[in-house]
């Protein structure tokens, strides 16, 4: 084995395996909410995934500016800069916060609102306007859980955020049980207690993650001096960072929560369906998201030590390796499929929808995989306008238009919906490859 190619599978493993496992767990919280829920009927299930889906952008914005966090601190770590450390580490996490506040607001005070947008039905947007509500006292701790884990990769300490993680799952599946089917002489809460236990989970994992933070800081003698002041030339190279970053998440979210209300038109039992798809769609790119945060922090590492010969034999060794293992998912789903459906107490058409979604997304998964590895690869060097305009072109000039067409003009099923509209990932992969091998998003902050 060559020397570097060592070292490279060791720091590999180091960073993704800890991430990969927290993802999971992250995940395993909807997993455990749609799972006990469905036990409860496809109305309850439609509600969650209203929920789910205006909560999934704000999860991408905090993702964003967790990732601006890593990209920043990865680099300066390389650099051995602990006063601009300090500054990436604090000014991410006040932004972080700012935005928890709005989202929070907004879930709070207008939920039903905000849901009725993407279905017609009633009862599905009261169930969902429910959970949203107190879903969202979660939001805080997940903006803080997000770049303290953003730096703890960056040093090398990817396993503490698992730890916490860990405890949090836990946490979560137990309260689900209790709060949504009534144990331990509580009242039965459904949807309302599938809501609370996250609540609950992620504050747990909060504060565990802060008190392992704070020990480690001080065990490590870690120099994070507070500085969130910026003069022009820092708050421009901030902004240049994160603006094209924060567009791209968020209007990929909205583009996904647009496909989202697309189902919804198709009927409750389409996006009762599709919800159903969303765990192992979350499992399945949780488990390689820990290769996509590795190539983050390895490739900026590389580029900020200025080795670029290094960061590009790496960055392509994470695509062979993202690429094998979504292989590998995407069979294990096509073959277990059929088993999976009947975890939930559904009608059988909704089953049957449900298989043909699961088979559809095993063949674009593989796509899926390669365009969050390569996100991650380009946006290392801080060039996160390329992934913007390479994003937005996927999601509203094929996607948007594709799901449209599928769904009102040719009033296909909603598995071949989802199919074409999928389609985007392959323009996305096409350019983000081209953009990959001209080597332009090679930059040292």
């Amino acid at each position: 084995m060559e020397p570097d190619r060592g070292i490279f599978q060791k720091e590999l493993l180091q960073i993704a395996v800890p991430v990969t496992v927290q993802c999971l767990l992250q995940s395993s919280f909807s997993v455990a909410d749609q799972i006990m829920t469905g036990q409860l009927g496809s109305v309850n299930i439609a509600g969650i995934g209203l929920g789910g889906k205006f909560a999934s952008i704000y999860s991408v914005v905090i993702a964003a500016v967790a990732s601006v966090a890593g990209i920043m601190i990865a680099q300066y770590t390389g650099k051995k800069d602990d006063e601009e450390t300090g500054r990436s580490f604090y000014t991410n996490l006040a932004v972080s916060l700012l935005l928890a506040a709005v989202f929070s607001l907004l879930s709070m005070v207008m939920p039903s609102r905000i849901l009725g947008l993407y279905t017609d039905d009633e009862a599905a947007v009261e169930r969902g306007a429910e959970y949203l509500r107190i879903y969202a006292l979660s939001f805080l701790p997940v903006a803080v859980v997000s770049i303290l884990s953003a730096y703890l990769r960056c040093v090398g300490a990817a396993k503490t955020p698992l730890y916490a993680g860990i405890f949090a799952s836990v946490a979560n599946t137990v309260l689900n049980y209790i709060l949504i089917f009534g144990k331990a002489g509580l009242p039965a809460m459904g949807v309302k207690g599938a809501a609370w236990a996250s609540v609950a989970a992620q504050g747990s994992g909060c504060i565990l993650t802060m008190t392992f933070f704070s020990f480690l800081r001080r065990k490590n003698s870690w120099k994070i001096p507070f500085e969130i002041r910026m003069d022009k030339a820092h708050l421009k190279q901030y902004l240049v960072i994160l603006m094209p970053l924060l567009a791209c998440e968020f209007f990929w979210s909205l583009g996904e929560n647009v496909y989202a209300s697309i189902y919804g038109h198709v009927g409750t039992k389409a996006f009762a369906a599709m919800t159903l798809t969303n765990p192992l769609q979350a499992l399945v790119m949780g488990a390689l998201s820990g290769v996509s945060q590795a190539a983050g922090v390895m490739i900026g590492k590389r580029l900020g030590a200025d080795d670029r010969t290094g960061a590009y034999r790496d960055a392509k060794r994470l695509l062979y390796t993202g690429f094998a293992c979504s292989v590998l998912l995407s069979a294990l789903i096509v073959l277990f499929d059929k088993y999976y459906v009947l975890i939930f107490d559904v009608e059988d058409d909704v089953r049957r929808m449900t298989m043909q979604l699961l088979t559809a997304y095993a063949f674009v998964a593989p796509v899926k995989a390669q365009n969050m590895i390569l996100g991650g690869i380009l946006r290392s060097g801080g060039r996160t306008a390329f992934v913007m305009l390479i994003d937005m072109i996927g999601t509203w000039i094929f996607g948007v238009p594709l799901g449209l067409l599928a769904a009102f003009v040719f009033r296909l099923p909603v598995a071949a919906v989802y199919f074409i509209l999928s389609m985007e990932e392959c323009v996305r992969a096409a350019i983000s490859l081209a953009v990959f091998r001209r080597r332009k998003w090679m930059q040292t902050l």
